[in-house]
């Protein structure tokens, strides 16, 4: 059941008046505001699910080609040197273990985290000790494999490792495999990622993707999935055409929505002469 003119002026409290702002004053009626928010929420799902997928096909072509590069199994925890990660990364590793270890702790039976004491205090655990410091050695002595510390890392360090801090130690010696067409360079990739990475930081706080910053998201996910893995810009990888379905459709979508506000805005010639000025 669509909602009614009454359910409006609650729904405005629970959206915000400030958020719904703009909607109003663009249409001059709460109620479409409230429809077109909703719109918008529904367009920036479907983007997102495109996003995920792409974040997730760059993560998994990353790792298997610093893991080729590094030839160690724990390269992400500790690569071997010459190599160092960054200091931002560091802390990003260390946030994913921490994180992956939290998950495989909150599975454990009482009985189970009880017996990680025998780890955490092989000399006894000392009286008093906290309940926080307790939970937090026995974590420490909990094994996750690489891939669940991977599955914690955010694009954010992802699209770091094309960041020209790492132009040499990684771009040059082992990503641009990631991005094997010659005509492209670091930067490209690296700007490609940040447009990807900031709309899907808006979407994430159910903020709009829209006009400009739309139109630069779906070109830099054209970009990767026509180009990750290839050599030639193809819009027949595996990549595209697993999403070829859901872009034509977020793009259609996108068509509709930005339509109809672009049908609320007046154009100057539509007025009275005494108006346009």
């Amino acid at each position: 059941m669509a909602f009614q003119d009454e359910d409006v002026a609650p729904i405005t409290l629970l959206l915000s008046p400030e958020r719904l702002g703009k909607l109003t004053q663009l249409t001059g009626s709460a109620h479409t505001a409230v429809e077109l928010h909703q719109e918008t929420l529904s367009l920036g799902a479907s983007l997102m699910n495109t996003t995920a997928t792409i974040e997730i096909a760059l993560r998994n072509s990353i790792c298997e080609i610093l893991s080729q590069h590094f030839r160690k199994p724990d390269w992400l925890r500790q690569p071997p040197l010459p190599f160092q990660w960054r200091e931002s990364e560091t802390k990003k590793v260390a946030l994913a273990l921490d994180s992956a270890r939290r998950a495989e702790y909150s599975k454990l039976s009482q009985a189970e985290k009880a017996e990680l004491d025998v780890k955490a205090f092989p000399s006894g655990r000392p009286p008093n000790t906290p309940h926080l410091r307790r939970v937090r050695a026995r974590r420490e002595h909990i094994i996750v494999t690489e891939g669940k510390v991977i599955a914690e890392l955010t694009l954010y360090f992802w699209k770091r490792l094309y960041g020209h801090e790492y132009e040499q130690t990684l771009w040059r010696t082992a990503l641009k495999r990631t991005f094997p067409n010659k005509k492209i360079g670091r930067a490209d990739v690296a700007q490609k990622l940040e447009d990807i990475y900031q709309s899907r930081n808006r979407l994430a706080h159910h903020e709009p993707v829209l006009h400009k910053r739309f139109e630069d998201t779906l070109s830099a996910i054209k970009f990767v999935i026509e180009n990750l893995g290839t050599r030639s810009p193809s819009t027949d990888t595996p990549l595209s055409r697993l999403l070829t379905e859901q872009i034509h459709s977020v793009t259609a979508q996108a068509k509709t929505l930005h339509d109809r506000l672009a049908s609320f805005k007046i154009e100057p010639n539509s007025l009275p002469k005494s108006q346009r000025h």
